[in-house]
């Protein structure tokens, strides 16, 4: 098992930066698939950016240029920096971890923070 806590959203101006933070406990995140997922007021949750334990990452068209996922396996920690922004970037962020043991997927998710883009 393993719980998730997210820090550094807030609110910035177009053209800014944040670094969101995820710091896991209780399970080791090197075994797990880790994702960012944002959901704005009335849309669907979608996927950000994700890696794999191997390191392998993929990002939303949406923000390939601009976002940059990361982990660092000795601080437990997964983090998604975000350059450029803007307003379109207005979310809910939240971080995930997957896990399949047995043929089964298990999903956690961390509480969520808030992004907000805007002059």
């Amino acid at each position: 098992q393993v719980q998730l806590v997210e820090s550094g959203g807030g609110l910035v101006q177009p053209g800014g930066s944040l670094r969101l933070s995820c710091a896991a406990s209780g399970s080791s995140i090197s075994s797990y698939v880790m994702g960012w997922y944002r959901q704005a007021p009335g849309k669907q949750r979608e996927l950000v950016a994700g890696m794999s334990p191997g390191g392998s990452a993929n990002y939303a068209d949406s923000v390939k240029d601009r976002f940059t996922i990361s982990r660092d396996n000795a601080k437990n920690t997964v983090y998604l920096q975000m350059n450029s922004l803007k307003p379109e970037d207005t979310a809910v962020y939240s971080c995930k971890a997957e896990r399949q043991l047995h043929g089964t997927r298990y999903n956690y998710w961390g509480q969520g923070t808030q992004v907000t883009v805007s002059s």
